[in-house]
């Protein structure tokens, strides 16, 4: 293979969440530390004005220009790589070339998408490319759906040691949280819900947990959909948004890792909001929210007044003070199908949806670089399926996440 320029290239650099990563990679790694690595997207002025916000000896680190509607620009960005990380969504608009380049090329590719319809579509697409070529592609990565992912894969792996067995049920319990989704995020629900307008067979498939798994299994899945009391965190629980993209990923790891958790797993994933009637109320409040927001996005006129004036539009962020002042916490219950339990937190030292998301999706790139040596293993993969405890140990070091067993 022709030794690439860079271990590392960051498309879409000059987006909100890209210049938090590319402030985040160059504080831990400056030009050359150690990952080499450029920045990439279509506007030189912008790319040239986030260099100068970096400081001194930012003028040594490179910059490529690509255009995600140009094939041949990201087929050129590509062949200069080992590893490629976008943050250009929503992906379904704007990254189908890319995974196209990375698995022709046997280039590593991972980003943030939560669009699992996009993710399935790729999957057909393009996975034997990327086997045959040892491009190993992770969605993903962010706070959806590296938390979930990770603190299942953390709980089963001390099940394992702690009973000899995995916990046949885990369920993700969101606990106290400060900050807000990114508007990536937010334009990436808002397209979901236009393609199931066009394509109401789609619906169907969302509604699949398995839908990223090798197969379906027998296991029926629980689903909170509305106000309930969960007797196993004591507490009312709502839906919980991500729940979408991070049940159908940890499904997807299950059958990546040879069915590690067991082919009856079962998996889900709510927001606590407290005991007694307070408790109830914003419960239903948080669900009759979620519903009333799909409901306005499928409805053009009702989607404009949402994308116009209520929901932040891409390239729109909190300040770095609120981002310091996020915080999340996640709680995983699990129990072995011999009624053993166990649990688990994972919390988070910044908001989710920026700055917490930027770090980890810095380590899961740097990770897949530097500590994954390739040994014939392309293909789609999911954070915990292919860097496992490798990211464990980045996360825990340098992304302000922890994870501890607590108390029963």
């Amino acid at each position: 293979m022709t030794k690439k320029t860079f271990d590392v290239v960051v498309f879409g650099a000059t987006s909100f969440v890209g210049q938090i990563l590319t402030r985040y990679l160059w504080k831990r790694h400056g030009a050359q530390g150690e990952i080499t690595w450029a920045i990439a997207g279509r506007d030189a002025n912008k790319l040239a004005s986030l260099k100068a916000s970096l400081g001194d000896g930012a003028d040594a680190l490179p910059v490529i220009l690509a255009n995600a509607s140009n094939p041949t620009d990201l087929d050129t960005m590509v062949s200069q790589t080992r590893v490629l990380v976008s943050t250009v969504g929503p992906y379904a608009l704007y990254g189908s070339e890319l995974v196209r380049a990375c698995a022709e090329a046997g280039v590593d590719y991972c980003d943030l998408t939560g669009e699992v319809q996009w993710i399935a579509r790729m999957i057909a697409a393009h996975e034997s490319t990327a086997k045959r070529n040892g491009a190993r592609i992770v969605h993903c990565c962010g706070f959806d759906s590296i938390p979930s992912d990770m603190g299942v894969y953390f709980l089963q792996r001390a099940a394992k040691s702690q009973f000899g067995d995995a916990c046949q049920r885990v369920a993700m319990r969101v606990g106290r949280f400060r900050g807000e989704f990114s508007g990536g995020t937010v334009a990436s629900m808002i397209n979901i819900t236009k393609e199931v307008t066009k394509d109401p067979s789609l619906a169907k498939k969302l509604a699949n947990p398995f839908l990223l798994a090798p197969e379906k299994l027998a296991a029926r899945q629980p689903n909170v959909k509305f106000a309930e009391f969960d007797n196993t965190a004591q507490s009312w629980v709502a839906p919980f948004v991500m729940g979408a993209i991070n049940v159908r990923v940890i499904h997807r790891s299950n059958a990546l890792m040879n069915y590690a958790y067991g082919k009856d797993f079962q998996y889900d994933e709510a927001m606590m909001t407290g005991k007694g009637l307070k408790g109830r109320l914003t419960a239903a409040s948080v669900a009759s929210a979620l519903t009333g927001f799909f409901v306005g996005a499928a409805i053009p006129p009702s989607r404009w007044v949402l994308e116009r004036f209520v929901v932040p539009k891409p390239g729109e962020g909190p300040s770095e003070e609120a981002q310091r002042k996020g915080f999340y916490e996640l709680h995983f219950f699990g129990t072995t199908s011999r009624g053993q339990t166990l649990r688990a937190r994972v919390k988070g030292d910044m908001d989710p949806g920026y700055g917490s998301t930027a770090k980890i999706l810095g380590e899961a790139v740097t990770c897949l670089a530097m500590d994954l040596p390739k040994k014939g293993d392309g293909g789609f993969w999911t954070p915990s399926s292919l860097m496992g405890d490798a990211l464990l140990a980045r996360l825990q070091q340098h992304a302000g996440l922890s994870f501890d067993l607590m108390d029963q």
